[in-house]
């Protein structure tokens, strides 16, 4: 994914690839769909200590990278795990450890990071929520003071393991600004309805908030000046997951060439014939152009560039688009196995298919785009006056 990276980048890299494969076999895959964490917390305690959830953590907190870049550190991991279709709540764990680092209060820097970044503790970014209020950045959840608490009260989903995070790092609208607090998942009126997931490791869960109180030092970062910070986090987040896609799209094509060229038909390989081709072409355009927009994305956040919002925006548009339309191409060069569960093609689908509608759709993106673009056109009145 990304062009020129360091000796101990390759290193990282190459490290989580032989292990994911060692303990991640599609054998061990398939088994963790009956599962109801999606993953066996001692894979995720040991995948931890190869560094996967203190990469946004700063050294100060006890984080650090092997480059000094710890988000372009994270999406090579992020790579190997779409490649794979690796079980484990990467993006959330990352997402919160990075916030508790960035904004969280010394308690929260003592009593819950260190069990983030040992994989004893999971965390999840409870941002989203359900319909009505589904669209990209669209938050209801309401926070209300009583004295020196805060109560809480709306819905959230889908949480990424949220029936299995110890904590959850909430938005929400405190006298109308936008606030995120630190929850004990045991808090008293929290609720948690697990739901349906496509893909066969990852688990998602509906959170209620019924009166729920928490102190006013559970706030992370200044009460009521959010924004920019969950701007931030979404950022991040982007990055983690286009890397991801990008892999298990770099997986399904890989898979569907081997198949084109050891397929044979009428004495011929199904890769000779011309439409077969041109397919293939188009798809080797999409899978080359993912990369470089996955990399590109990275670098920008990373480096906190200007326009590092409009270019995550530009790669959800383009790799949520394309991603999943390569997929089902990788399907139908297969045939009727493509199709059936027990070939191991629908593994990289799912996580794709998945990953698409999280984080704003490819179509939520594109409006974001057209909000940039009319903000920098300015009022066209004034341009035709």
């Amino acid at each position: 994914m990304l062009l020129d990276i360091t000796s101990d980048q390759d290193f990282l890299q190459e490290t989580t690839r032989k292990y994911i494969e060692a303990e991640c076999a599609v054998a061990t895959i398939r088994a963790l769909r009956h599962d109801s964490a999606g993953f066996d917390p001692e894979y995720w305690r040991r995948g931890a200590e190869l560094g996967w959830t203190s990469l946004l953590v700063a050294e100060a907190d006890g984080g650090g990278s092997v480059s000094g870049s710890g988000l372009l550190d994270l999406t090579l991991i992020a790579h190997e795990f779409g490649r794979h279709a690796a079980p484990g709540p990467l993006l959330s764990c990352g997402v919160v450890a990075g916030a508790l680092s960035r904004w969280g209060t010394a308690e929260h820097k003592e009593s819950v990071l260190p069990g983030l970044m040992a994989g004893t503790t999971v965390a999840s970014w409870a941002h989203a929520e359900p319909p009505p209020h589904h669209r990209l950045g669209e938050v209801r959840l309401e926070a209300a003071r009583r004295g020196g608490d805060v109560v809480l009260n709306g819905t959230k989903g889908p949480v990424e393991a949220g029936a299995q995070a110890a904590y959850l790092l909430v938005s929400g609208l405190l006298e109308g600004r936008l606030t995120q607090f630190l929850v004990p998942a045991t808090a008293a009126g929290l609720s948690i309805h697990p739901l349906q997931s496509l893909d066969l490791t990852r688990r998602f869960a509906r959170v209620t908030f019924d009166d729920v109180v928490v102190p006013a030092s559970a706030a992370v970062g200044t009460p009521g000046g959010a924004a920019p910070q969950i701007e931030e986090l979404l950022r991040l987040g982007l990055a983690i997951q286009l890397a991801e896609t990008a892999g298990a799209m770099d997986a399904a094509f890989t898979m569907a060439l081997e198949w084109a060229f050891s397929r044979y038909t009428f004495g011929r390989p199904l890769a000779s014939y011309q439409e077969l081709k041109h397919r293939f072409a188009d798809m080797k355009t999409w899978l080359e152009a993912s990369h470089a927009i996955a990399g590109r994305v990275a670098l920008a956040v990373q480096d906190g560039d200007d326009d590092a919002g409009e270019l995550a925006s530009i790669g959800k548009s383009y790799i949520g688009s394309y991603g999943p339309e390569l997929a089902q191409d990788c399907v139908q060069m297969h045939g009727g196995i493509g199709v059936t569960f027990d070939h191991d093609l629908h593994l990289f689908l799912r996580r794709i298919t998945v990953n698409r509608a999280l984080l704003g759709t490819p179509t939520e993106h594109r409006d974001r785009l057209v909000g940039v673009l009319e903000s920098h056109l300015g009022d066209p009145g004034e341009a035709i006056r």
